[in-house]
């Protein structure tokens, strides 16, 4: 339980209204800022403005997952103006106060007061493993959504075998799917083939490509190149799940034809409940631990 912790959300978006909530069942106390919009949609939460807090009662300040921007302000899907923190306003938190964020920002990390207290929740790996779950589901939506051809018995190439690619096997071949996964790593190539899947090099891909119906990226570089798309069938589809610029060659994709679809973020997007008790569920551990 959270009870006697003190929780403060800056902006955000519906995940953090799942947050809020579960944090509240925790019996933590809940304040927000930049959440006007959202008032019928929460209870017992304290809407307040920057200059009303009392920051030395505060466990913890909840940003949004982009954190804060060069000038400190939030976005906040829920408010007109996106609330404004100052450096010297972080200055006045307390010592063992956490930062919860979803990436680090070059603003964020010019706030001295709080190096070791940042918590950067995207770069975590019970984070990245938990969200691939509704990453992979948001995946097969696009992949029903915008192809003319079953799951079932088509080719599936995923570039990348981090933590989002191991999910994303697991869910097309459960659709019965041809799974062929693409790394440069000869341990993954290794275990992709334990998995059942057909191990590609990465650096042999573009001559492995000749009956993929989609292929998905996970890979942060830019990996999908005008070589490969060329090496697709004519019909296939792209979906790159990397975060932005994104792994993929979109200019010469949408210039020959090929499909391509940009879906980073697909969690706060497709199950932003989910997500958000993803979220939560860390942020509740973290704070545990300190007691």
């Amino acid at each position: 339980m959270l009870t006697g912790k003190s929780v403060l959300f800056v902006g955000g978006d519906a995940r953090h209204l799942e947050m809020m909530e579960q944090l509240i069942l925790a019996d933590a106390d809940v304040y927000a800022i930049g959440f006007e919009g959202a008032k019928d949609q929460l209870s017992d939460v304290n809407f307040i403005h920057a200059e009303q807090v009392y920051k030395q009662e505060l466990s913890a300040v909840v940003l949004p997952i982009t954190g804060l921007d060069q000038d400190g302000y939030a976005e906040a899907h829920y408010a007109e103006e996106s609330p404004h923190l100052t450096k010297d306003w972080f200055n006045e938190l307390p010592d063992d106060c956490f930062l919860f964020t979803g990436i680090m920002t070059p603003y964020l990390k010019e706030l001295e007061a709080f190096k070791g207290m940042i918590v950067p929740l995207f770069e975590r790996d019970d984070v990245a493993i938990y969200n691939s779950i509704p990453t992979a589901e948001g995946t097969l939506m696009l992949a029903i959504q915008y192809t003319d051809f079953t799951i079932h018995d088509s080719n599936i190439m995923i570039l990348g075998f981090g933590r989002v690619g191991k999910t994303l096997v697991h869910s097309f071949k459960g659709l019965g799917a041809n799974v062929s996964v693409s790394s440069r790593s000869t341990i993954d190539l290794a275990r992709i083939f334990e998995y059942n899947c057909k191990p590609i090099p990465l650096e042999q891909l573009d001559v492995n490509l000749q009956d993929c119906n989609l292929l998905i990226n996970t890979i942060p570089d830019v990996v999908v190149t005008p070589t490969i798309i060329r090496a697709l069938p004519e019909n296939s589809m792209i979906i790159d799940l990397a975060s932005k610029p994104g792994g993929v060659d979109f200019r010469y994709a949408k210039r020959i034809g090929v499909k391509a679809i940009q879906a980073p973020g697909l969690p706060g997007i497709v199950a932003p409940k989910s997500a958000g008790k993803i979220l939560a569920h860390v942020v509740h551990h973290i704070l545990n631990e300190e007691e």
